[in-house]
């Protein structure tokens, strides 16, 4: 089967280096597009001599649904792998409605103008792409993604009941600058300077940006590093499709960094209401993102280990019962791989595995669909073999900390 992939970022890097991997066997040919066509022709000659592997390269603005179809009905794809940006979700989606294409995102959709990450506006394409007979898998990333299908493991193997689970995002990894973002800046900053949010029995419980924290000690050498409470997309879904009392979303932050970000708030660089200068609109965020570092361009720089997994308590057999499943990736043996730094990796593996799971049956059934919804076996069987391992280990008191009765975490 063909494969478009929309997005010449560090992401679609790893997604096109892994999905060449499989060219000959469950992939038949490989597209890479993006607004930019030298970005696309770089990563072809990289993964061209990475691997001996040859893929296609093609200019589109996701933007615009005419010139997304006109691609598609060119090159005749079965699955199209979205990693461009979270505002082109629906004209992707509505290019493959158009063309009959399955679809992969990693990211739920985002109006440019309001930063709520929310699946609302992508799971009312259920009844079209179930009518049309063709499949979306939304958020075939790590969080959302791979930690979906933690989950779903956990519901499925090791508990009869879940009532928590703590999703504990590190990124222990030093690129040695003042301040960088490891991801797109525009959508890592709308993420973080927004109300932490977690799921609370029946309904959301509401913080004030980054305003709840504490220490977790991190397995394989990490050790310690300050988490905060942040909303994240997968809870949302997880709240809706498995039966969990709470669900909670953390991620690590150097005080360096939240220096940086603070300064920023205050100057109102972090913005998206656009401003106009000389008769020019602009949204300083957009701007901000312009002056700091390219993400790819992190790769070389960055050294140290991800590490990014789910806490989950519940019961099994009426005992109480307490399991963390989690991987780590090293930024630099991702590097070497693929070019891209241990975030893009995390993120573009299983973008690559997810497309997998479509492109051989494993996962397949017409309708808008979420990962925690399919069989996680055939999966993280793959994952683990396309370079992201995972460890599942019961609960220690020695390298675990979170606790849910602990009153920091508690309701506003």
């Amino acid at each position: 089967m063909k494969v478009l992939i929309v997005g010449a970022g560090g992401v679609g890097r790893v997604a096109a280096c892994k999905l060449a991997g499989m060219l000959g066997y469950c992939v038949s040919d490989i597209m890479l597009a993006s607004r930019t066509e030298s970005k696309c022709q770089a990563i072809a000659e990289d993964i061209r001599s990475r691997t001996g592997r040859d893929i296609h390269t093609a200019q589109v603005d996701a933007d615009h649904v005419p010139e997304l179809t006109r691609l598609i009905k060119d090159f005749e794809p079965s699955v199209v792998v979205n990693l461009a940006l979270p505002y082109q979700d629906l004209t992707i989606m509505d290019a493959c409605l158009e063309t009959g294409v399955h679809y992969v995102d990693t990211a739920n959709y985002e109006p440019r103008d309001n930063p709520k990450f929310e699946y609302h506006w992508q799971w009312a394409y259920h009844e079209r792409f179930e009518n049309a007979g063709i499949m979306a898998l939304l958020g075939s990333g790590f969080d959302p993604g791979v930690t979906n299908t933690f989950c779903a493991h956990a519901a499925k193997h090791r508990f009869d009941r879940i009532d928590t689970i703590d999703i504990i995002d590190c990124n222990a990894g030093d690129h040695g600058l003042p301040f960088a973002t490891n991801f797109n800046p525009e959508i890592n900053i709308r993420e973080i300077t927004q109300p932490g949010r977690w799921w609370n029995v029946t309904d959301w419980a509401e913080v004030a940006p980054m305003s709840v924290s504490q220490s977790f000690d991190f397995p394989e050498g990490i050790g310690p590093k300050d988490i905060y409470l942040l909303y994240h997309e997968e809870m949302e879904s997880l709240s809706k499709h498995l039966d969990i009392q709470k669900i909670r979303f953390w991620m690590t932050f150097s005080e360096s960094y939240l220096t940086h970000l603070r300064v920023l708030e205050n100057v109102g660089m972090t913005s998206i209401e656009p401003i106009t200068i000389d008769g020019t609109e602009i949204a300083p965020l957009e701007f901000l993102k312009a002056v700091l570092p390219d993400p790819a361009s992190l790769g070389p720089l960055t050294k140290g280990k991800t590490c990014i997994g789910c806490l989950i308590r519940g019961e099994k057999d009426g005992k109480p019962t307490t399991h963390y499943i989690y991987n780590t990736c090293d930024h630099q043996a991702a590097y070497a791989e693929t070019g891209a730094q241990a975030i893009s990796y995390t993120t573009g593996v299983p973008a690559a595995v997810g497309t997998k799971m479509i492109i051989e049956g494993h996962w397949m059934k017409p309708g808008v669909w979420n990962m925690e919804q399919f069989d996680p076996d055939p999966f993280l069987k793959e994952l683990a073999i396309q370079g992201l391992p995972w460890v599942e280990t019961a609960y220690d008191p020695e390298l675990l900390t979170i606790h849910p009765e602990q009153p920091s975490v508690g309701a506003p």
